[in-house]
């Protein structure tokens, strides 16, 4: 259902994207601004994971220096049928996590110091798996997709004061409405996509752990903590709050119109359910003996 969603939303994007140049009815004007919107967002694409990984100070560890954090990533990627992705540490004290990368051969997942030392062992599996989820269902790519589409919108309204014409229908007044809520829906679309990749990831991470309630206790914890402890990374670049498992940002802890996010009770009630509808395959993870690398 998730993937219908986010394939729905998708023709969504496309349908405004061409309507919009439709309106402007400049066709030498739509083709130049979405030349230079795919230009851009190709270089986003091979360049994104990256940039987002500076833009947190994501410091690389391996088996030698974070060993047991990197042999349970290494387990989980085993179990979801994944290459090894790489493995970050963002210093900073509030719980949370994200993956990124174009596919899952340059796949990197990344965890804050806070996220490794306030979860539990089983928790902080549940978390990483949800992320491996997200590399196993192409996510980043998906929104890669979208931001596209996004960022030829918002560059085709940019230019509808220049190319939109005050003759065209509508007058000079339709063209700054479309200026404005062009972009508007399809930021709106994009958060959209964003929430329902988060509902499939939680299934698909509780599939990875074996346990849905190790991810459910984890949501509920990082919520928790999210809610008092800042993030400044995260909110010196806030149009990077969507790829986190749960907002870094303080904002809509409900499932509302402007909300990357879903909301943490009913991910947390779908993922209890899903424990209720089969019984957990519980594997015992070992205590660690000491702070995470």
């Amino acid at each position: 259902m998730g993937f219908a969603k986010t394939a729905i939303l998708m023709a969504v994007m496309t349908a405004l994207f061409l309507g919009l140049g439709a309106l402007l009815g400049g066709r030498g004007g739509m083709m130049i601004a979405l030349a230079i919107a795919v230009a851009m967002n190709a270089y986003s694409y091979w360049n994104s994971d990256k940039a987002v990984l500076r833009m947190h100070n994501a410091k690389q560890v391996d088996e030698q220096s974070a060993p047991d954090f990197y042999r349970m990533v290494a387990g989980l990627a085993q179990n979801a049928d994944l290459p090894m992705p790489k493995v970050f540490i963002i210093e900073t004290d509030q719980p949370n996590a994200f993956a990124t990368g174009r596919n899952p051969e340059n796949a990197a997942v990344a965890a804050t110091t806070g996220l490794l030392q306030r979860l539990t062992r089983e928790e902080l599996a549940g978390v990483m798996a949800h992320e491996l989820a997200h590399v196993k269902n192409r996510d980043t790519l998906t929104m890669t997709i979208t931001a596209t589409f996004a960022g030829a919108i918002s560059m085709l309204a940019n230019f509808a004061l220049f190319f939109g014409g005050r003759d065209r229908q509508g007058g000079i007044i339709g063209t700054i409405a479309l200026m404005i809520l062009a972009p508007m829906a399809a930021g709106l679309v994009q958060m959209a996509i964003s929430r329902s990749r988060e509902y499939e990831a939680d299934k698909m991470g509780a599939e990875i752990c074996r346990n849905p309630l190790w991810l459910a206790s984890a949501l509920q914890k990082i919520e928790s903590f999210a809610q008092r402890i800042d993030n400044p990374a995260a909110e010196r670049n806030p149009a990077t709050a969507h790829m986190f498992i749960i907002n870094p940002l303080h904002a809509f802890a409900h499932d509302k119109l402007f909300s990357t996010h879903p909301k943490t009770a009913n991910r947390i009630a779908a993922l209890r359910a899903m424990a209720g509808a089969e019984k957990p395959v519980v594997q015992p993870v070992p205590r660690r003996s000491g702070p995470w690398g």
